[in-house]
């Protein structure tokens, strides 16, 4: 884990997620932020602040990067798993606010999974 740097660019990333109740992909943030920086600069200091665990990331059924705030227990590096909802419809992604243990398996050392859930979300049901 590093420490990362308060530079504007972090700031205006921290900022927007600070602010979403939802997963954010990589393609919305460059096309949000491509007057304030360059595509690189996005991806850097996403990656960044996913290394620092302020930030997880998973792929989306659209085969898109997606990136959303962690939880406390997540920033301490507990191994929380949990899965992630897309809406069929409206393309909306959350996590869900539920823990999923991963089963050991033999002769493997798992470091990350994935879970993501579709369907219809409340407003497009």
């Amino acid at each position: 884990m590093s420490v990362v740097r308060k530079t504007k660019s972090v700031n205006t990333l921290t900022t927007i997620f600070n602010e979403s109740t939802s997963a954010l992909s990589v393609v919305n943030l460059v096309n949000r932020l491509k007057s304030q920086m360059n595509k690189t600069t996005v991806y850097r200091v996403l990656e960044r602040l996913e290394n620092d665990g302020m930030l997880h990331s998973f792929i989306g059924v659209d085969g898109l990067k997606w990136y959303a705030k962690c939880t406390e227990d997540e920033e301490t590096h507990q191994n929380h798993t949990h899965p992630h909802f897309q809406c069929n419809d409206c393309g909306k992604v959350e996590c869900l606010d539920v823990t999923i243990t991963i089963p050991a398996i033999k002769n493997k050392q798992i470091e990350s999974a994935n879970f993501l859930i579709t369907g219809q979300c409340e407003n497009c049901k």
